[in-house]
């Protein structure tokens, strides 16, 4: 059984001489046309990662971590400005940036060793951690490179080895992951969250245990950001050990087969494990005698399999060495050849963000060297054959940020027994509305290219929400609007030459309001009267009724024609309304006529 060993990443005092505390230890997308590789939100299709125009994609980037240590925003700030490190990374040909940090950050922390000397950084003065991160953020989508934001810790004092502690519980962990979606909501930069890093013992994957079991968790926290952008990618790490098997931190996805995490919104989960050389820790397979041949089948146990079963993406969140040791370099290079060179395999690949960017990681080193601005060109040298092609973005003064306007007006404008239409009053934008996404919950339905959509194949007598949220061609979307509730008919015909069917038209706490409409199901020959009745199951009454009159008898309900409205020719309706106290339902409603 292998005991992964904490990693102390060691933080050296910077150029402005401040002593820092210690760093990582470590919906689907409208089908708008995507011009340029990489545009709009993601999703997943078996293996692969696929754009907004369904074109595959392969993240090939660097973490760049600090938001998550008691600096309170990346490291390096001190010594060079973020625009032009986020410009050496592209120009070194990647294309990704997984970006770790604490709940800390919505404390409205303040980031430390910043240097403003000479215009450096100017733009970020007086900003808070999250400030900057907007920051980072939209100058990386701006030149083209996309964001995973990774939530690494509680707080900035350690790795945990669950999601939550007795200071940060769940319910905070779930706050803030819906805080950053929202946050971030419309802004295709950041096309995902990574939930929680390097879970570990006493962690579990598929035990039942709602306290330790991380897929629950999982699934429970990609819920929650999903109920909020349902277009985001879900990051899900591995645990440590599964049925007595263990290996790295995050690494142990073996379960993952058997368990899957499975979201309310389908093609959002890329499974995601951390992998290390003997320069984190020693492991028994780094002294095997058929070592590295025997590295594949290992990798293939713990989290290739998914990737080669087709089952699902499989992204490499962190994976790094000093390259100090033979054996290191040694297990570094088969492990680039086992995530598929991109000559030959393109997209069709496994996914990866290299640890890291930074020099200050004690036990990886960087690519960059202890200057912060010259290239480890060993070690970047490794990952030629992995990188990919950057992705659509504008130009480094900025790209389309800005979404739409939230639409209103939403109503409803009909309802049968199996669908529901709307209406809404269009969009705003300051380059122009492309279309309209769809909700009924959180669940994205459809996309409309106009003011109107009907949602069909639903189930009678059954309660609906909706909303409608705006996109544009940059695939920023807007937020969502004011929803509205319409309930399917629910009708029955009693044979007696009419068919009655009713929908919630408004609700209220303690009363709503009702249509019926009655409908003369004879082809020839017109109703004299009619009458509707049904029984109420919560204690309903009827308030007030038009168009018809009312007669109750206990739960029973009773409405008769007016003497202006019994003649309905054939095939044709009329309708009454009422107004009801009580809870809204829809009741089985039986239709006789003469």
């Amino acid at each position: 059984m292998v005991r992964p060993l904490r990693r102390l990443r060691l933080v050296l005092a910077a150029a402005l001489g401040l002593a820092l505390l210690t760093a990582p230890v470590t919906a689907a997308r409208p089908a708008h046309a995507a011009s340029t590789l990489g545009s709009g939100y993601w999703h997943t299709s078996g293996r692969q990662i696929l754009d907004s125009a369904n074109q595959p994609v392969r993240i090939a980037g660097l973490n760049w971590f600090g938001f998550e240590t008691s600096n309170y925003v990346a490291h390096g700030l001190w010594s060079r400005d973020y625009k032009s490190m986020i410009d050496q990374m592209k120009s070194l040909g990647y294309n990704t940036i997984r970006l770790p940090y604490s709940d800390d950050i919505f404390k409205g922390t303040q980031p430390q060793s910043i240097n403003y000397s000479g215009g450096m950084n100017a733009d970020l003065v007086g900003l808070n951690s999250l400030g900057v991160m907007d920051k980072i953020v939209n100058y990386a989508g701006a030149v083209g490179l996309k964001v995973i934001l990774d939530r690494h810790r509680p707080d900035a004092s350690g790795q945990t080895a669950l999601w939550y502690t007795s200071s940060v519980p769940e319910s905070t962990w779930i706050a803030n992951l819906k805080a950053l979606a929202s946050r971030y909501q419309g802004n295709t930069a950041v096309v995902g969250i990574d939930l929680h890093n390097e879970p570990h013992d006493p962690a579990c994957w598929g035990c039942g245990d709602t306290t330790i079991d991380w897929r629950l968790a999982a699934e429970r926290g990609g819920n929650a950001v999903l109920s909020v952008n349902p277009n985001l990618l879900i990051f899900v790490e591995g645990v440590q050990t599964f049925n007595g098997s263990s290996y790295w931190w995050g690494g142990n996805l073996q379960g993952a087969g058997q368990y899957p995490v499975q979201l309310n919104v389908a093609n959002r989960v890329v499974y995601s494990a951390h992998d290390y050389a003997t320069s984190v820790a020693q492991q028994s397979w780094f002294t095997d005698p058929s070592f590295p041949s025997n590295m594949p089948g290992i990798w293939d146990q713990n989290w290739g399999y998914l990737f080669k079963q087709n089952i699902a993406p499989v992204w490499v969140g962190e994976f790094g060495t000093t390259l100090a040791s033979t054996t290191d370099q040694t297990w570094l290079k088969a492990l680039v050849t086992y995530l598929r060179p991109t000559s030959q395999y393109g997209a069709d690949s496994f996914q990866w963000t290299f640890w890291c960017w930074n020099p200050d990681s004690g036990d990886t080193g960087g690519i960059l060297n202890d200057d912060w601005t010259t290239v480890n060109t060993t070690k970047d040298a490794y990952l030629a054959s992995i990188k990919a092609p950057g992705f659509g973005g504008g130009s480094s003064s900025g790209g389309d940020y800005t979404p739409p306007s939230t639409p209103s007006g939403l109503q409803v404008t009909g309802v049968t027994g199996s669908s529901v239409s709307l209406t809404w009053t269009a969009s705003t934008d300051n380059v122009g509305v492309a279309g309209y996404n769809v909700y009924r919950g959180s669940t994205l339905v459809g996309t409309s290219s106009g003011t109107t959509y009907t949602d069909a194949g639903l189930t009678s007598g059954t309660a609906y929400t909706y909303s409608v949220a705006a996109y544009d061609a940059a695939g920023n979307v807007s937020a969502k609007s004011t929803a509205v509730t319409a309930t399917t008919s629910s009708a029955s015909s009693g044979g007696g030459g009419c068919l009655a069917s009713m929908h919630v038209d408004t609700s209220w706490t303690g009363g709503f309001n009702a249509t019926v409409t009655v409908t003369n199901t004879s082809t020839s020959t017109a109703t004299s009267s009619w009458k509707v009745s049904w029984t109420w199951s919560g204690g309903q009454t009827v308030g007030s009724m038009w168009n018809a009159v009312s007669t109750a008898s206990g739960s029973t309900e009773t409405a008769t024609n007016e003497p202006y409205n019994g003649a309905i020719p054939a095939s044709g309706s009329t309708s009454f309304g009422f107004q009801a106290n009580g809870g809204s339902a829809t009741p089985i409603l039986t239709c006789t006529a003469t």
